[in-house]
């Protein structure tokens, strides 16, 4: 698969048991449909999380084709206070992740503190947050 950005060959990589692509390049990640939901283990959190998806057609930011399907994908908000911007496939088929970006949303579902390691090491990226949750 071809990161959607910088058009490098992406790598797979197994996280918490989930396969995740991987850009070396860019340090971006492309989760499948469904994928994110495994790496949360807040029941309560991802269901929150996911209610939090809002599309924000008037965003500035570049917009990048869907690795799968191709078609433009949506720039969605996720979190009640618009906390991180990520992309979405239009037919579902995947999220994209700035680098840093897996990591913040995982932490806005559960705070799930071994997968928020497994990430760090994997990818590098370190999110600090103070007690309210804020970066």
């Amino acid at each position: 698969m071809r990161c959607p950005v910088c058009k490098s060959a992406m790598i797979v990589l197994e996280l918490n048991e989930v396969e995740v692509d991987y850009c070396t390049s860019c340090g971006g990640v492309w989760l499948d449909a469904g994928e994110l939901e495994l790496l949360i283990d807040d029941e309560k959190g991802e269901e929150n999380l996911l209610r939090s998806f809002t599309i924000d057609s008037m965003h500035q930011e570049k917009s990048y084709k869907c690795p799968i399907c191709k078609k433009k994908m949506d720039k969605v908000y996720v979190g009640a206070s618009k906390d991180v911007l990520i992309d979405k496939c239009p037919v579902e088929d995947g999220l994209w992740f700035d680098k840093g970006e897996l990591e913040e949303v995982i932490n806005l579902a559960s705070g799930n503190n071994k997968v928020i390691e497994v990430i760090h090491d994997l990818f590098g990226n370190k999110v600090n947050r103070n007690q309210n949750g804020e970066s």
